[in-house]
């Protein structure tokens, strides 16, 4: 029982150093690596709470995918340094106030429990597998899918249509000119 909070905590520990370190990174590509490690961690902990679906979705989705679009174009626009100067005055300052403000609800409510730590619970068995989440998805929420797959079909092709900027014939004629 206790062994299992202090494997949580290590878990949730590591997410935060991993998080902050996201952060605190001045090198983007070393704060897109913390990212994937934080997405790593989060899906460990997924995994450890009983949900192999979420957390293989985890790993395969955010830090699979997505962060390999992130580090495609970090690399591609050739920003590995970022530029530390404030775009707005006090801006850590009214951070550090919001940060305490989200912060100070958590800490009140940790310190006025009466210092019993509840019981893990096993969840069951079929929680949070595949086929519970396909027949969920697919027979309560079928119109939010379809309109979310129409959404991202939509945003792809938007996508290559905006960054199409020459037809094959201007490239040909490109590569002819720097012959000449």
């Amino acid at each position: 029982m206790v062994f299992g909070y202090i494997i949580y905590g290590l878990i949730a520990l590591l997410i935060i150093v991993t998080a902050a370190g996201m952060l605190i990174s001045r090198n983007t590509v070393y704060s897109a690596l913390f990212l994937v490690l934080n997405f790593t961690l989060v899906a460990i902990l997924y995994f450890t709470l009983g949900a192999p679906f979420i957390a293989l979705t985890q790993i395969s989705v955010y830090a699979g995918a997505i962060m390999i679009l992130f580090l495609f174009v970090i690399m591609l626009l050739g920003s590995e340094k970022m530029d530390w100067q404030e775009p707005l005055k006090n801006q850590r300052l009214v951070a550090g106030i919001l940060v305490f403000l989200v912060l100070l609800p958590a800490a009140v409510l940790l310190i006025s429990q009466t210092g019993a730590v509840p019981p893990l619970t096993t969840p069951d068995p079929e929680f949070g597998s595949p086929a519970t989440i396909g027949n969920i998805l697919f027979t309560q929420y079928t119109l939010p899918f379809l309109v979310i797959g129409f959404l991202l079909l939509v945003a792809t092709i938007g996508a290559i249509v905006l960054t199409k900027t020459d037809t094959p014939r201007q490239r040909i004629e490109a590569m002819e000119s720097k012959k000449d």
